[in-house]
């Protein structure tokens, strides 16, 4: 029995989709947690066994993880919170449930930058690798999914690079460092899951084939979209102004900013790609694949769908 936590997320519903496929030729069922079922494409509701409410929550977990045999673990982003209670506070319940019910194997979706000098400092990132040692403190064989930025957080750029041919971000305009798509993250879990053979407790980096400066990035996309794109950075001090007038939590705000200034220092720099590996999206794949239908469409086509 493998369980999918998150499954109709951004990464979660495209590993359910490759397991539902997979799994059974493997002799694996699936289990899903999630909070409305109802959000499930069709066409895998009859096809997984669904346990209904927040993998947060104790009582939820402990019916989830009985009898499983490999868990996938992502935390939901929650800005309401401090990053430990949104991190490691969130995860405990699991964590106690992997044990009691003797989960052989979780994989779970982290961050790149563990062992640089950024790590301790770096936020988001920082709270996601002591995640990970929460888990692996648990006695299960645990791969954490070592990821940089993706390249679908671009999609939040599709009406600025529409209407003014203009993305941000905080980095340096110049510094390469590698980003990933989600597809890629998911097709990287599922082999995890469907492998039992593995043990003990590692890391595995998701990369895309090359590294990119946000000035490649706009090279890339004035090419692939076929329009103007140019990069705009933007001061650190005005993210934070900007996140903590949405209300957020300022423990978070504070910590989304350290994670953007220590991926600006090379958190994400010095993994090397292994020649052995899946082969990875390119970002200029994505961007005709993803990025461009998303900019094309029109805000008044999107809400008449």
């Amino acid at each position: 029995m493998i369980v999918i936590t998150a499954p109709t997320g951004n990464i979660g519903s495209r590993l359910l989709s490759l397991l539902v496929e997979d799994a059974p030729a493997h002799g694996e069922e699936v289990r899903v947690v999630v909070r409305d079922p109802a959000r499930l494409p069709e066409s895998v509701r009859g096809r997984v066994e669904v346990v209904t409410g927040s993998h947060g929550d104790a009582a939820t977990v402990e019916r989830a993880f009985a009898g499983a045999d490999a868990v996938f673990w992502l935390v939901p982003p929650d800005a309401r919170r401090t990053p430990e209670e949104a991190y490691s506070g969130f995860s405990r319940p699991a964590v106690r449930a992997f044990a009691a019910h003797g989960v052989g194997r979780v994989v779970g979706v982290s961050a790149l930058g563990r062992g640089t000098p950024q790590a301790g400092r770096a936020g988001l990132v920082t709270a996601s690798l002591a995640m990970d040692d929460l888990i692996a403190g648990s006695g299960v064989a645990y791969r954490a999914l070592a990821n940089p930025s993706f390249f679908e957080n671009l999609l939040e750029e599709a009406d600025s690079i529409r209407e003014h041919g203009v993305f941000t971000d905080t980095a340096d305009p110049d510094r390469k460092a590698p980003m990933a798509a989600v597809a890629d993250i998911a097709a990287t879990a599922a082999d995890l899951l469907l492998d039992r053979s593995w043990t003990g407790v590692g890391s595995v980096p998701v990369l895309g084939p090359q590294d990119l400066s946000p000035n490649d990035l706009a090279r890339i996309m004035t090419e692939e979209l076929g329009r103007p794109v140019r990069y705009v950075r933007q001061p650190l001090d005005e993210l934070r102004s900007a996140m903590l007038g949405h209300g957020l939590h300022a423990e978070f705000v504070e910590a989304m900013v350290d994670m953007k200034r220590a991926k600006d220092e090379g958190l994400d720099s010095g993994v090397e790609r292994s020649p052995g590996s899946r082969p990875a999206t390119g970002f200029a794949q994505w961007c005709a694949q993803t990025l461009g239908p998303a900019v094309r469409t029109a805000p008044e086509a999107a809400d008449a769908r």
